[in-house]
């Protein structure tokens, strides 16, 4: 897949699947920034270890929440690289409760990180894709969308409102040679969903028809193809990553 030289920005980049994703647009030859929240340590992992393989990436704190903050990013990076190319749409946390004891806090977090941070950061950089006429745009949605899991209400419909926003903007950017996607991750080992995973790894493992959890690269692998130049012709999919948890089968 061709992201040579390519200009990316990924949110949430600095572990687990976002860490793959930097990883891999800029093993394939973009240069990469990547937003982080708070973990500066992990963030500069990141960089150093790609700086030591001879490829560029960029650490950039921010509150991917706000719309001030998205702004700015999105400027630097042009300011810095002349453009950005590829934006991934990463960042997401969980905050699981029942309805009944869910507290508007934990509603709105999951919201303003997993779907308003979305916008923020696609309409920041809109303007400048549909100018240059060239863009991909790839966003992190989960089977969480489609399959009900108690206690997620809040994350089930932020991710629901992902889909529908991703398709709505592959619909109005595709004349201008920018394509929407997103990709919709299974159960995935990262340090998010270790808790859930330590408590019911093998039961999980007998729903998904591969029997086995995803790896970051599965992920990965799948935004590299949204990202790259030979997927001019694809836009407002969803693409399930989950190893048939999804199919309904045995």
């Amino acid at each position: 897949m061709t992201v040579q030289g390519r200009i990316a920005l990924v949110t949430g980049g600095s572990r687990g699947i976002g860490r793959a994703i930097v990883e891999s647009l800029a093993r394939h030859g973009a240069k990469v920034a990547f937003v982080y929240n708070s973990n500066a340590e992990a963030a500069t992992e990141v960089v150093t270890a790609l700086a030591a393989e001879g490829h560029e990436a960029w650490a950039i704190q921010a509150d991917v929440r706000s719309k001030p903050a998205a702004d700015k990013v999105v400027a630097d990076v042009i300011e810095k690289w002349g453009k950005i190319e590829i934006l991934v749409n990463n960042a997401g946390i969980i905050r699981d409760g029942l309805l009944a004891t869910m507290g508007a806090q934990q509603w709105q977090d999951v919201i303003d990180t997993n779907l308003t941070s979305v916008y923020n950061f696609c309409q920041a950089a809109t303007r400048q894709m549909m100018s240059q006429r060239y863009g991909r745009i790839i966003n992190m949605s989960s089977v969480a969308a489609d399959v009900s899991n108690p206690g997620q209400a809040n994350y089930a419909a932020s991710k629901g409102g992902v889909e529908g926003f991703t398709r709505c903007v592959a619909t109005e950017l595709a004349r201008r040679g920018v394509t929407a996607n997103a990709v919709a991750p299974g159960f995935i080992e990262t340090d998010m969903t270790v808790a859930v995973v330590n408590a019911a790894g093998d039961e999980i493992k007998k729903k998904i028809p591969v029997r086995r959890l995803g790896r970051p690269d599965d992920i990965s692998n799948a935004v590299l193809f949204f990202a790259a130049d030979e997927s001019s012709y694809v836009t407002g999919q969803i693409l399930k990553v989950d190893g048939g948890l999804t199919l309904g089968g045995l």
